[in-house]
């Protein structure tokens, strides 16, 4: 592989890219060089000041090709399922990155947006940001698979999406931009899996997406939630949790009280 020589630490990621591999762990190339902890870091070190690789969390390093050293890092997208793959951990991606996917790109998010089980640190890698939002039951939420030029990248469906803009408005820019999003995205949801989509979420979570959907003109998408929410709503809940509802209109259909003025973003 390196011939008879000691192979140099630019020879083992060379070799790694070469076979397709774009993240490695520290004690990978460590093992491959035949060196002391304390040389395995100088060795990264170096590679890392030439932007030939980064590190997006401790231990875990990636490969920079050419066409990203202005970033200082892999694309997100590029990198996560590696970084998930090495912890172990269920995710998907989701919100704001997540309706970019699907089509809605006029809201480019500061950060790329990550559901995982818990929460966890957000990453800074060279410019690209990473950040983590906590959702218990991440297991359940449909999702489907989208390529990139290192492999492939789990993303919640546009049903789920949707499901989880409302459930997390806050992460998602408030009800204003999540309606501008539901707009965007409506046409491209069926009714049946926004059901089953909705299934993993709480009842007050569809109240808030099906009267959105109506609001924004995608109420033909919503037919079949508003049965299920009419089936299982037992009480009024509000459009926003934390404001109040205090003489608020009231949405009947969806057992809701719209307790905001939506001014839909474009």
């Amino acid at each position: 592989m390196y011939g008879s020589a000691a192979p140099r630490a630019r020879d083992v990621i060379t070799d790694l890219a070469a076979r397709g591999r774009h993240h490695f762990r520290s004690e990978e190339l460590r093992s491959a060089l035949g060196v002391s902890a304390a040389a395995a870091r100088q060795a990264l070190s170096r590679l890392a000041a030439k932007g030939e690789i980064a590190s997006p969390a401790r231990g875990f390093y990636v490969i920079v090709p050419p066409e990203y050293r202005r970033l200082g890092c892999l694309p997100a997208d590029q990198f996560i399922p590696a970084l998930m793959e090495h912890r172990k951990v269920p995710y998907y991606v989701a919100l704001l990155s997540a309706a970019r996917y699907h089509g809605a790109a006029h809201h480019r998010p500061q950060a790329f947006q990550v559901i995982l089980g818990k929460n966890r640190p957000s990453i800074s890698c060279g410019s690209v940001k990473v950040s983590f939002v906590a959702r218990w039951n991440v297991g359940d939420v449909p999702v489907q698979r989208f390529n990139n030029p290192r492999g492939t990248v789990r993303v919640s469906t546009v049903e789920a999406t949707a499901v989880d803009l409302v459930g997390y408005m806050h992460h998602a820019g408030g009800v204003d931009r999540v309606a501008g999003l539901l707009s965007e995205l409506g046409e491209r949801m069926e009714p049946r899996r926004l059901v089953d989509a909705s299934k993993s979420a709480s009842i007050p979570w569809a109240q808030r997406l099906g009267y959105l959907l109506e609001h924004v003109g995608a109420g033909d998408r919503a037919v079949l939630l508003k049965e299920q929410v009419q089936e299982r709503a037992r009480n009024f809940t509000k459009l926003l949790p934390a404001a109040n509802a205090e003489n608020a209109p009231r949405s009947k259909d969806w057992r809701l009280y719209v307790n905001a003025t939506i001014e839909m973003e474009a």
